[in-house]
């Protein structure tokens, strides 16, 4: 899926005399909150922290952060990331839109809680329209623990979202070192400080002693995204449902009742679905509701069954179930068609 490239960060003397002369590239950092921007009841507490930082506080905390880039700070909201909803979603894509915009601004870092982390950067992933760096960076450790990584990790995303490297690249994420493609990044791990990784893909590079090492690029990069969020006030609704032995269907009927426009299904296996599960999706397709199988093994492709389209259903690909969710959103403010959205699973 990934194509290698030869890229180091580290600067010749040529590269690094304008920085001497006040042209630091322009970095728009925004924060959202999570464990970076929180503190806990004692250093030794990793667990039970609350969201106490603003933004200035964070960058305050990281001083050497002036000798990479000249940075502006936006709070665009600030909460644990599971407080996430669709509403922040759309006003966080369409900040980073209006200042892509800008021919000011070179890049963005957005501070965030690593819970949904990989939800967020695959949505800003399938919306943003430009290619300016974007880091999404977080952190495993509140700002009151021994040995914080959140001052490190902001570092880096600043530095990437610096790097002329990292352009055209889309959405990344850096955390512990390592670099990483949205469309790829997931969370696989409670608590560790390399709790992030690209199962089955591989990161894209390291940040090392203060230079970036990019040794490779993601192709599942739309250049030119098909999501535009203009005129969009909410999001589709769509339910993940854990599927697993001796299901039931009350689940689904649950689902459809409350109104779910989507359904993604965390199947077993290669999107394996129990009978009640089957029996679900049949009552989807008979209220027109389109069912994405993914898988809950977290890593691996579901492939496509030639039952998929009798069935109404959509094979997710290589996308887990919380990024199959984001696409299946944001397919449905295009079309209802399954062919269509399976064509975009297909794609993106």
């Amino acid at each position: 899926m990934n194509q290698p490239i030869e890229r180091t960060g580290q600067r010749t003397g040529a590269e690094q005399e304008p920085l001497l002369m006040n042209t630091l590239p322009n970095i728009a950092l925004l924060g959202t909150g999570g464990t970076i921007a929180s503190t806990a009841s004692s250093a030794t507490v990793l667990a039970d922290y609350t969201v106490t930082e603003g933004i200035d506080d964070l960058l305050s905390a990281v001083p050497a952060l002036s000798s990479l880039a000249n940075i502006q700070c936006q709070q665009v909201f600030n909460v644990d990331s599971r407080n996430i909803t669709h509403a922040m979603l759309l006003k966080l894509a369409a900040k980073v839109n209006r200042l892509l915009a800008d021919p000011g601004i070179d890049g963005i870092v957005i501070t965030h809680g690593t819970d949904t982390l990989e939800e967020t950067a695959c949505f800003l992933h399938l919306t943003i329209h430009s290619a300016k760096p974007v880091v999404i960076v977080g952190a495993m450790r509140p700002a009151s623990a021994l040995s914080a990584d959140g001052p490190l990790n902001l570092y880096n995303a600043v530095l990437l979202a610096a790097h002329p490297d990292a352009r055209d690249l889309g959405v990344l994420a850096t955390l512990n070192d390592s670099v990483h493609a949205a469309r790829f990044v997931s969370k696989t791990h409670t608590a560790q400080v390399n709790a992030f990784g690209s199962p089955g893909y591989g990161s894209l590079g390291q940040i090392h002693n203060g230079r970036l090492h990019l040794f490779q690029a993601p192709i599942k990069h739309p250049a030119e995204t098909r999501f535009s969020l203009a005129g969009l006030k909410t999001l589709p609704w769509v339910d993940i449902l854990y599927d697993h032995q001796d299901a039931g269907l009350h689940l689904y009927e649950a689902a459809i009742a409350a109104g779910a426009q989507g359904i993604v299904i965390a199947g077993s296996g290669n999107g394996s679905l129990s009978p009640q599960a089957q029996k679900g999706v049949r009552l989807a397709k008979k209220h027109h509701i389109p069912c994405v199988r993914s898988s809950r093994c977290g890593a691996g492709m579901v492939s496509a069954s030639p039952d998929d389209a009798r069935r109404g259903l959509i094979a997710a690909q290589s996308l887990n179930p919380q990024k199959a969710r984001i696409l299946l959103m944001l397919a449905l403010t295009q079309t209802h068609d399954r062919a269509t959205i399976e064509s975009y699973f297909e794609q993106y």
